[in-house]
């Protein structure tokens, strides 16, 4: 009996840890009875999507956005996400080692002692995680019969307990919600204090904007959580419908081609969502992953291909190549000569994945080649093992440096500009298509496990040694049809541009990516909200 006594608490214990292990819970009620004792219009989620009704001309209101749209039963993990790619390192260990503290307190602390340690000292105007990292993991975590609930609704607004910054921008660009409620945060001279202001904003005067006067007739609810009944919104619904723990079990996912708009371009060093579990073996592998990192850039840089690549293969970097060419053995411009009879080499255009991409396709043709790029910090100019020469983005003199190093050799480039990590083609610049005749298009793709190679709004320099830190990462080099650029414009028969979407178009299609038209600025307007600025009016990018 005594034994008994003993081990009750450590049994409870083990059972309150044990049970959130697999997040901070988003307080998502399973009982409808409490519900409905302070609501009589409550209903289950179940009846809303089954009945496939036309709510065209009605507004839904969302509360507990994290709770009602996302699969997730966790916010440690989009909080562990602002901790690292905004705070850093230390900030995500700190995060981490409180993390049995968070699953212990009350929700409502839970929240707050998150909130301090990821936004305590951030600057406000250069906080841009919840513009360029949160959406895409958030995209993956919606669950599909919430959505397509949503799509029906003619007016949408979002309520979440979550900082305003770190949802809005998902909400409203990419799900089109037209008014998002959450708490905001208190600034001091432009650094956030890591505190949420308590007094909610009056919303009551947007949402009768949008409704006129017959507000509460025509708007209903959506929350997985009781909490939301005290909520100033609350009284003007006329249908509230709860989501249930058994609703979000048995939601399907959503398919990347049913988003709103096209997730083109996203930031951020992680590769995978965060969850507790994944955030300890992120922690233990840096320092492993550093260690490795300098040991694969010592040997790419110091030994020849045909030693150093078999031992990157070992050590985890795999090359997959395919030649799909159909070229013949001697070049078909090896009849015309220039000055001091040197041949014109071969320009191998390829798509830009991440900074190594010029180096991996000299892997894969065992020979040096020399590479152009329009951004290339000083550090990566520093290892790279071949030449590198940075374009100045003014096409004359741009076009005569590069005829230059074809008389030296043959030259690779991306004349997408940037990188792009989505299965999507940015517009490609027409200016290799007037500078060989003969072009090869090669398809890049390449495949990591932990930490992405590139970033918009971080250390350019650290890219390299980022990609490197991956267990393991994958390089797929596809070597495709020669195509004929610098004739063909001569002649009029096809256009610079019309080459340039030619080559784009067959990378595309090896790839199995989409071609678009977006470009190095949209990128950058979009995710660093610098120098990319997309139009002179400078309003958002909007996807079609």
């Amino acid at each position: 009996m005594r034994k008994s006594f003993f081990f009750k608490p450590f049994f409870f214990l083990y059972r309150i840890f044990f049970r959130k292990l697999k997040g901070f819970p988003m307080s998502v009620s399973s009982s409808h009875h409490a519900s409905s004792s302070r609501s009589k219009n409550d209903k289950f989620f179940g009846s809303l999507y089954s009945h496939r009704s036309d709510l065209s001309n009605q507004t839904l209101i969302i509360f507990n956005f994290e709770g009602a749209l996302l699969k997730s039963s966790s916010l440690f993990d989009y909080f562990m996400l602002v901790a690292f790619e905004a705070g850093g390192l230390l900030r995500s260990l700190v995060l981490f080692l409180l993390y049995p503290l968070i699953c212990l307190v009350s929700e409502e602390i839970g929240l707050k002692i998150m909130v301090m340690v990821c936004f305590f000292g951030l600057k406000k105007d250069s906080f841009r995680v919840g513009t360029a990292v949160l959406p895409k993991f958030f995209f993956e975590d919606v669950g599909l019969e919430a959505f397509e609930v949503l799509q029906r609704a003619g007016k949408k607004v979002g309520v979440s307990n979550l900082p305003r910054v770190m949802i809005e921008s998902f909400l409203k660009d990419y799900l089109e919600i037209d008014l998002v409620v959450g708490k905001e945060l208190k600034v001091f001279c432009g650094y956030f204090l890591g505190l949420m202001e308590e007094k909610e904003n009056n919303v009551l005067p947007v949402l009768e904007e949008h409704d006129g006067e017959d507000m509460g007739f025509d708007i209903i609810g959506i929350t997985a959580s009781n909490k939301f009944h005290d909520h100033q919104l609350f009284y003007y619904c006329k249908d509230v419908y709860l989501v249930g723990n058994s609703d979000k079990r048995s939601s399907k996912k959503l398919p990347r081609d049913r988003y709103p708009r096209k997730l083109v371009f996203h930031d951020g060093r992680l590769a995978l969502k965060p969850t507790p579990l994944d955030t300890i073996a992120i922690l233990m592998w840096v320092p492993l992953g550093i260690a490795l990192a300098i040991f694969r850039i010592i040997v790419g840089i110091s030994l020849p291909y045909g030693v150093s690549f078999p031992i990157l293969s070992f050590s985890g970097l795999r090359l997959t190549v395919n030649d799909n060419t159909k070229r013949e053995s001697q070049s078909i411009n090896s009849h015309r000569s220039l000055p001091n009879d040197k041949p014109k080499g071969v320009l191998y255009v390829c798509n830009h994945r991440t900074l190594l991409d010029p180096l991996y396709i000299c892997f894969a043709l065992k020979k040096n080649l020399h590479a152009v790029t329009y951004s290339l910090s000083k550090m990566s100019e520093i290892l790279s093992p071949i030449k590198t020469v940075r374009l100045t983005r003014n096409r004359h003199q741009d076009a005569e440096m590069m005829e230059r190093l074809m008389n030296q050799g043959d030259v690779v480039v991306c004349p997408e500009g940037t990188t792009c990590r989505e299965p999507y083609l940015l517009r490609f610049s027409p200016l290799f298509s007037e500078i060989s005749d003969e072009i090869v298009p090669v398809a890049v793709d390449t495949h990591v496990t932990m930490f992405h190679g590139t970033t918009a709004g971080g250390l350019k320099c650290l890219d390299p040694l980022f990609f490197m830190m991956n267990p393991s990462a994958i390089y797929t080099v596809q070597l495709l049809d020669t195509v004929s650029g610098l004739s063909c414009c001569r002649d009029g028969s096809r256009s610079s541009i019309d080459v340039a979407n030619y080559v784009q178009g067959e990378v595309g299609r090896a790839l199995g990516f989409e071609c678009t038209k977006f470009t190095r600025r949209d990128k950058y307007f979009i995710l660093a909200g610098n120098e990319g600025i997309a139009c002179k009016s400078n309003q958002p990018l909007k996807f079609e």
